[in-house]
């Protein structure tokens, strides 16, 4: 893993923002252990549906340096997914929203993890509940180090424009009809644009057979991880997944 490319790495900000995220990271990761044994096999996502799709790529008009971001795609690509309620209050009560993606990369499996946040700088790092997953504007929060720094990810809702909140009921609306969002890229504290859309719909089988997303360990091809990233997201994803 590699420090912020505003700071060379091995420098004392790259250090000092390692080690903090460090000792957050562990501190996370010991309450998701907690978590994760009194509830399975979810510690947090716990109600949610696999969906499948496919993504289409028409190029990042902010030019990233990642391949995968920046040049349009002349096939869709084939995807796995899955919309879940995050903290797992009752719907129709409002709740975080997650969506993880995953899809078949160049050098294997690559996952894309989003939640619902608020939208401008700074309430995009920030957590925000809704009822609707088509509310929820879904954020990777953690950014990706790209060739020409950090970049955020995120998907809005096209249409429809009244997805129920619950797994159930959310399962049964998308196997009639699909379920649209258009892909954003964005720097830090830069605009939204458009790279992409995409398509999710529920195919028969069970309602939310147990897949195991990390995009810490599955990155976007192309893309890398900072250090304090790593630091501050991986003990969590590793005791939860361990379980």
């Amino acid at each position: 893993m590699s420090a912020s490319p505003t700071s060379p790495p091995g420098s004392a900000p790259a250090a000092a923002a390692a080690t903090i995220a460090g000792v957050a990271g562990r501190a996370l990761g010991a309450a998701f252990a907690t978590l994760a044994a009194v509830r399975r096999p979810h510690p947090v996502h716990p109600h949610g549906v696999v969906l499948h799709g496919e993504i289409r790529l028409a190029g990042s008009p902010i030019r990233t340096g990642v391949v995968w971001l920046d040049e349009a795609a002349p096939e869709p690509l084939p995807v796995i997914a899955r919309a879940s309620r995050s903290v797992g209050v009752p719907a129709p009560l409002p709740d975080v929203i997650g969506l993880a993606v995953r899809f078949d990369g160049p050098a294997g499996p690559a996952d894309i993890e989003l939640a619902s946040t608020g939208v401008g700088w700074p309430w995009r790092f920030l957590l925000r509940a809704h009822r609707s997953p088509s509310r929820a504007h879904l954020h990777t929060i953690l950014p990706y180090r790209a060739p020409t720094g950090p970049v955020l990810l995120a998907a809005r809702t096209i249409a429809p424009r009244d997805l129920p909140p619950h797994p159930d009921a959310l399962a049964g609306r998308l196997a009639d009809e699909p379920w649209r969002l258009e892909l954003l890229v964005a720097r830090s504290r830069g605009a939204w644009r458009r790279f992409g859309q995409l398509e999710l719909r529920r195919s028969p089988g069970p309602l939310d057979p147990l897949l195991r997303f990390d995009a810490g360990r599955r990155l976007l091809p192309g893309a890398r991880e900072y250090e304090w990233a790593h630091r501050l997201r991986q003990p969590a994803y590793d005791r939860v997944q361990a379980e």
